[in-house]
């Protein structure tokens, strides 16, 4: 039987800072939580297959991605992952329709233009298209960000922070829409998040991480009760 899920060992020293963890991510939507500087980041940047000289292994659905130990590791642009960090880094000489397209150079024009046009249209950023970076909102950057992580069709899609320059409603929405597209097309999701209402909104199963090791893991429900007590007291207060 094949492997399905994300499976994975890192060991990272940033600093004073390390980061050890073990584990795997087998729900569709996975949701890392902690607090500022609980390593939520540096995590996902080592499952995109980024910041070398660290101790990874991982596998996705049976597929050995990196393993230091053998100095094996697959390039990131191999890996069939797509990662949106907390700064979009488009690229600015390109237009926004230009940066969506970069990663669908093995498609025809007419082919690339139509999933342009259709990731563009699922972050709600169509009326984007010919507008350069420099000339984008933090919030329109993001939503370029991710649609440019999404045409490639990944496997992985890995999420730090995507919708901190969108407001609540916008980023709810946002939120709803890529939950359901990643769903349809089989793509398995790890967002990073110190927002406990993205985790128990999406219904995920949660890691729980604090000064660089796993605290808990398990359904949102459980791990973050105590979030959900402390969310319910503010809003009945």
């Amino acid at each position: 039987m094949v492997e399905t899920g994300l499976e994975f060992a890192v060991d990272a020293h940033r600093g004073g800072f390390h980061l050890q963890v073990e584990g795997k991510f087998a729900a569709a939507w996975t949701v890392i939580f902690g607090p500022s500087g609980a390593g939520k980041s540096t995590l996902l940047r080592l499952l995109a297959g980024l910041n070398d000289g660290n101790r990874v292994r991982m596998a996705l659905n049976g597929r050995v991605l990196s393993d230091s130990a053998r100095g094996f590791a697959v390039r990131p642009g191999k890996r069939q992952t797509g990662l949106v960090a907390q700064q979009p880094s488009l690229f600015p000489h390109l237009t926004v329709a230009e940066n969506v397209g970069y990663g669908l150079e093995v498609m025809d024009r007419i082919g690339r233009a139509r999933g342009v046009e259709e990731m563009l249209a699922l972050v709600g950023a169509a009326e984007l298209a010919g507008r350069r970076p420099q000339n984008l909102s933090g919030g329109q950057a993001q939503r370029v960000a991710l649609a440019r992580a999404l045409a490639p069709a990944p496997m992985l899609l890995l999420l730090d922070e995507p919708f901190s320059a969108l407001d609540g409603a916008a980023s709810d929405a946002l939120l709803d829409r890529l939950q359901k597209w990643a769903s349809a097309n089989g793509v398995q999701a790890v967002m990073a998040t110190h927002d406990a209402t993205d985790a128990l909104a999406l219904g995920a199963e949660v890691l729980l991480l604090k000064e660089g090791r796993k605290i808990a893991q398990g359904p949102a429900s459980e791990v973050l009760a105590d979030e959900r007590e402390r969310l319910r007291n503010r809003l009945d207060g």
